[in-house]
């Protein structure tokens, strides 16, 4: 199970913000002349915040992958173990087959119809703890995602910035580094950061083991 950046380039990507904006805008009904949208283009103030940067250093995300990264390796382990008993039970069965040790046809299909059972019950248990796994991602997406917008609607009362857009990769083709507000986001998200119980023992027991 891949839980490697399990946060978030789809959760961040389109993170964007619009602030509140004190330019003269055209009334309902009205084209804007193109010298007023020029006006309007230099106008804008833009930021944006590197994608990589943010998920490896937001202690949110790195507490978070900590213990996703354990569940994953649960899940991991308690199919292996069903997969090799299932295997086993198979095995034993193929042994006692060539070995004429069926002593009737019903009895061979009743060993037949319990292996077939015991396919099941994995497959079930596997798509199970998939679809567990999968809810607690999106949660935490979530939760990371209003983390970051609840902090940029605080942070952008004072920069007034128009739109707070993620760099990651190449959708930004081109990005002024004086525009980069990344440092800046991360520590103040960093400084409101509080991680609760239930992670904390996540982790704690995650070193443990």
């Amino acid at each position: 199970m891949k839980t490697k950046n399990f946060l978030f380039a789809s959760a961040l990507a389109a993170i964007f913000l619009t602030a509140t904006s004190c330019k003269k805008t055209p009334a309902d009904g009205e084209n804007a002349t193109a010298e007023e949208m020029e006006d309007n283009a230099v106008a804008l103030r833009i930021a944006y915040v590197e994608l990589d940067t943010l998920m490896s250093q937001y202690q949110l995300y790195k507490d978070y992958s900590e213990v996703l990264n354990r569940k994953g390796n649960n899940i991991q382990k308690t199919l292996a173990q069903k997969q090799r008993t299932l295997e086993s039970h198979a095995a034993a069965l193929q042994k006692k087959y060539d070995n004429n040790g069926f002593t009737t046809r019903d009895e061979l299909e009743r060993a037949q119809a319990n292996i077939q059972k015991e396919q099941e019950e994995l497959q079930e248990l596997a798509a199970r703890l998939n679809d567990d796994f999968n809810r607690e991602q999106a949660r935490i997406n979530e939760e990371a995602r209003d983390s970051i917008q609840s902090f940029l609607n605080i942070f952008n009362k004072s920069k007034k910035f128009d739109y707070v857009m993620v760099k990651a990769g190449d959708n930004l083709l081109i990005a002024n580094p004086r525009y980069n507000i990344t440092a800046d986001v991360v520590k103040g998200l960093n400084k409101r950061y509080k991680i609760s119980p239930d992670v904390a023992e996540a982790i704690k027991d995650a070193a443990e083991d």
